[in-house]
């Protein structure tokens, strides 16, 4: 066992009278040390009942014939982070989180991991880390939250941020809000739509990391703590099988995980976690090569943001399986892949079904041929930016107007609130990049208030910044190269006419080439927005939207 180097062995009695001193017995020392990573804590709402979700993993562990030992992993909470100077610790969060699991599991020599993350940041760092540390590993996440409802009618914390901008535009009085306010966000657990957090907790069953309901069994249902116990109990399994998550996370795996995202009309954030997990399994992952994915693969789910239904209308109606059934109808899947289960993504998948129609679009039926979400390019993001197609209006899939520019996120929701944004218009948030921001702020807000001032279908946005899954219409982010790095966002002037083709995945700034070379030549960087502590450090390492944000040495 891995474990013997700290527990066997003359040169390791130090060791084991540490192990004394944390009250472990013998017995338990000779058993497999299983390393329960849970992120629980007291600020975030899908992770304020992990507590209970270890206790059920640690069970399961210990009556399958190991030794559980908890250690923790940080999370931020997203939308408490938004509209401020924390949102530049959002992201950067997914590196410590990878690094300190890391850190942890290889200083103590673990011989297995359940990892317990929810939301945003949380579960691609951990997937991250799993796959550097490569020993038998599962997930289990603590679930979505029950959607609200207000007025008779199912809602989440989208329409909570969508409603402080209906006030701002006069529709929506004090106590519409103050009721969205305490009816919004009614459980712990994920935000109830088919936002980052939930995106990311379903793709890690499609990558075979995770049991099977893993991304949609409400926090709150008891059925969660019966998940956590088998989880428990299937690391043993997997450790005695010798499966790791490399074995399971292959190339193949990661091309079924955006098969399916675009599916179900996942988060545009996970544009840049399947390509930073990618990247720790050797797999060169260029976000342009979604487009022959979103080609192929139809769109079958309209989760909250882009429609009215939630993660729990999901999890009735098959959950996570019943929509790669659906995919396999016309063998868009590689279903020879192994999984946390230790069978194949086939065998997991023969008895799904589709319960409700109207929630999984049957193949036949679907609400798009193509994909959820798209990467555009053309001469104002050469490499590429993405915007969550199936959350787009009709009228806003071809869209051309002038550019309103702002070179930080306040401003721009300064100029929406004060009714400077008119229809036609094209917002341009630069300067909010990996390194420009530093950390690549969500602009929920922006969204948020082009939506409640009922913009929503005349405006685009177009960012080198990024956007929450609760973000919906003609939002573009991730625009690469950033306008730190003088892309050519960062040349664009107040006026310029932006065309915007999401059928045709192109995006282009009306501005000649040797215009644009004139503007290159006079471009000054920007001095950093912060010089000290972690962001700087983020900022010195990180690389652009496109290659996932990853964090490479300097050559």
């Amino acid at each position: 066992m891995r474990s013997d180097t700290v527990t066997k062995g003359m040169q390791q009695a130090p060791h084991r009278s540490l192990f004394n001193a944390l009250g472990y017995t013998e017995e338990e020392r000779q058993r497999p040390l299983v390393g329960i990573v849970c992120s629980y804590n007291e600020i975030v709402p899908g992770h304020m009942n992990l507590d209970k979700i270890a206790n059920a993993v640690k069970m399961g562990v210990a009556m399958a014939g190991g030794t559980p030992i908890m250690f923790p992993a940080i999370a931020v909470c997203d939308g408490i982070a938004m509209g401020h100077v924390g949102m530049k610790y959002s992201l950067v969060t997914r590196d410590l989180i990878a690094d300190s699991t890391e850190a942890m599991a290889m200083a103590h020599q673990f011989d297995a991991l359940v990892m317990i993350p929810n939301c945003d940041k949380n579960v691609p760092g951990l997937l991250m880390a799993a796959a550097r540390i490569n020993v038998p590993t599962v997930f289990v996440s603590g679930g979505p939250m029950l959607a609200g409802r207000v007025k008779g009618c199912k809602t989440s914390l989208s329409s909570m941020f969508e409603a402080v901008g209906s006030y701002a535009a006069g529709t929506m009085t004090l106590d519409d809000v103050t009721e969205f306010e305490e009816k919004a966000c009614p459980t712990c657990g994920s935000c109830s739509g088919m936002y980052t957090a939930n995106s990311m907790n379903c793709l890690t069953e499609v990558l075979g990391m995770g049991l099977g309901g893993n991304g949609t069994i409400p926090a709150v249902y008891s059925e969660r703590i019966r998940l956590a116990k088998h989880a428990g109990m299937k690391v043993m399994e997997l450790w005695e099988k010798n499966i790791r998550p490399r074995d399971i996370m292959t190339e193949k795996a990661i091309i079924n995980a955006l098969t399916v995202d675009m599916a179900l009309g996942c988060s545009t954030n996970s544009m840049l976690h399947l390509p930073a997990i990618a990247h720790e399994i050797g797999m060169d992952f260029d976000i342009t090569f979604a487009n022959e994915i979103s080609a192929k693969t139809p769109n079958l789910c309209h989760l909250a943001p882009a429609g009215h239904t939630y993660m729990e209308d999901l999890n009735e109606a098959g959950g996570v399986y019943a929509v790669m059934k659906e995919l396999t109808k016309k063998d868009l899947l590689y279903t020879d892949c192994m999984t946390v289960t230790g069978k194949t993504v086939g065998e997991n998948i023969a008895n799904a079904v589709n319960r409700n129609p109207e929630v999984i679009r049957p193949l036949e039926n679907p609400y798009s041929e193509t994909g959820g979400l798209a990467v555009l390019t053309g001469n104002l993001a050469p490499h590429g930016g993405v915007v969550k197609r199936s959350a787009v209006v009709e009228e806003m899939m071809v869209h051309e107007g002038p550019a309103r520019v702002f070179d930080c996120e306040e401003d721009a929701i300064d100029a929406i609130k004060g009714g400077k944004i008119v229809a036609g218009d094209v917002v341009v948030i630069r300067y909010e990049g990996p390194k420009g921001g530093p950390g690549m702020r969500e602009m929920l807000n922006p969204t948020s208030a082009i939506a409640g001032m009922g913009l929503g279908s005349s405006v685009a946005l177009i960012t080198d910044g990024r956007f929450s899954g609760a973000s919906r219409g003609a939002s573009i982010g991730h625009v690469s190269p950033e306008a730190a790095v003088g892309g050519p966002i960062a040349l664009v002037e107040e006026g310029d006419i932006i065309k915007i083709n999401i059928p045709e995945n192109k995006i282009e700034l009306a501005v000649s080439d040797e215009v644009l070379a004139e503007r290159k030549a006079n471009w000054v960087p920007r001095a950093p927005k912060i010089t000290t502590g972690y962001l700087a450090r983020y900022a010195s390492l990180v690389t652009s939207g496109n290659r996932g944000a990853v964090l490479e040495i300097p050559r």
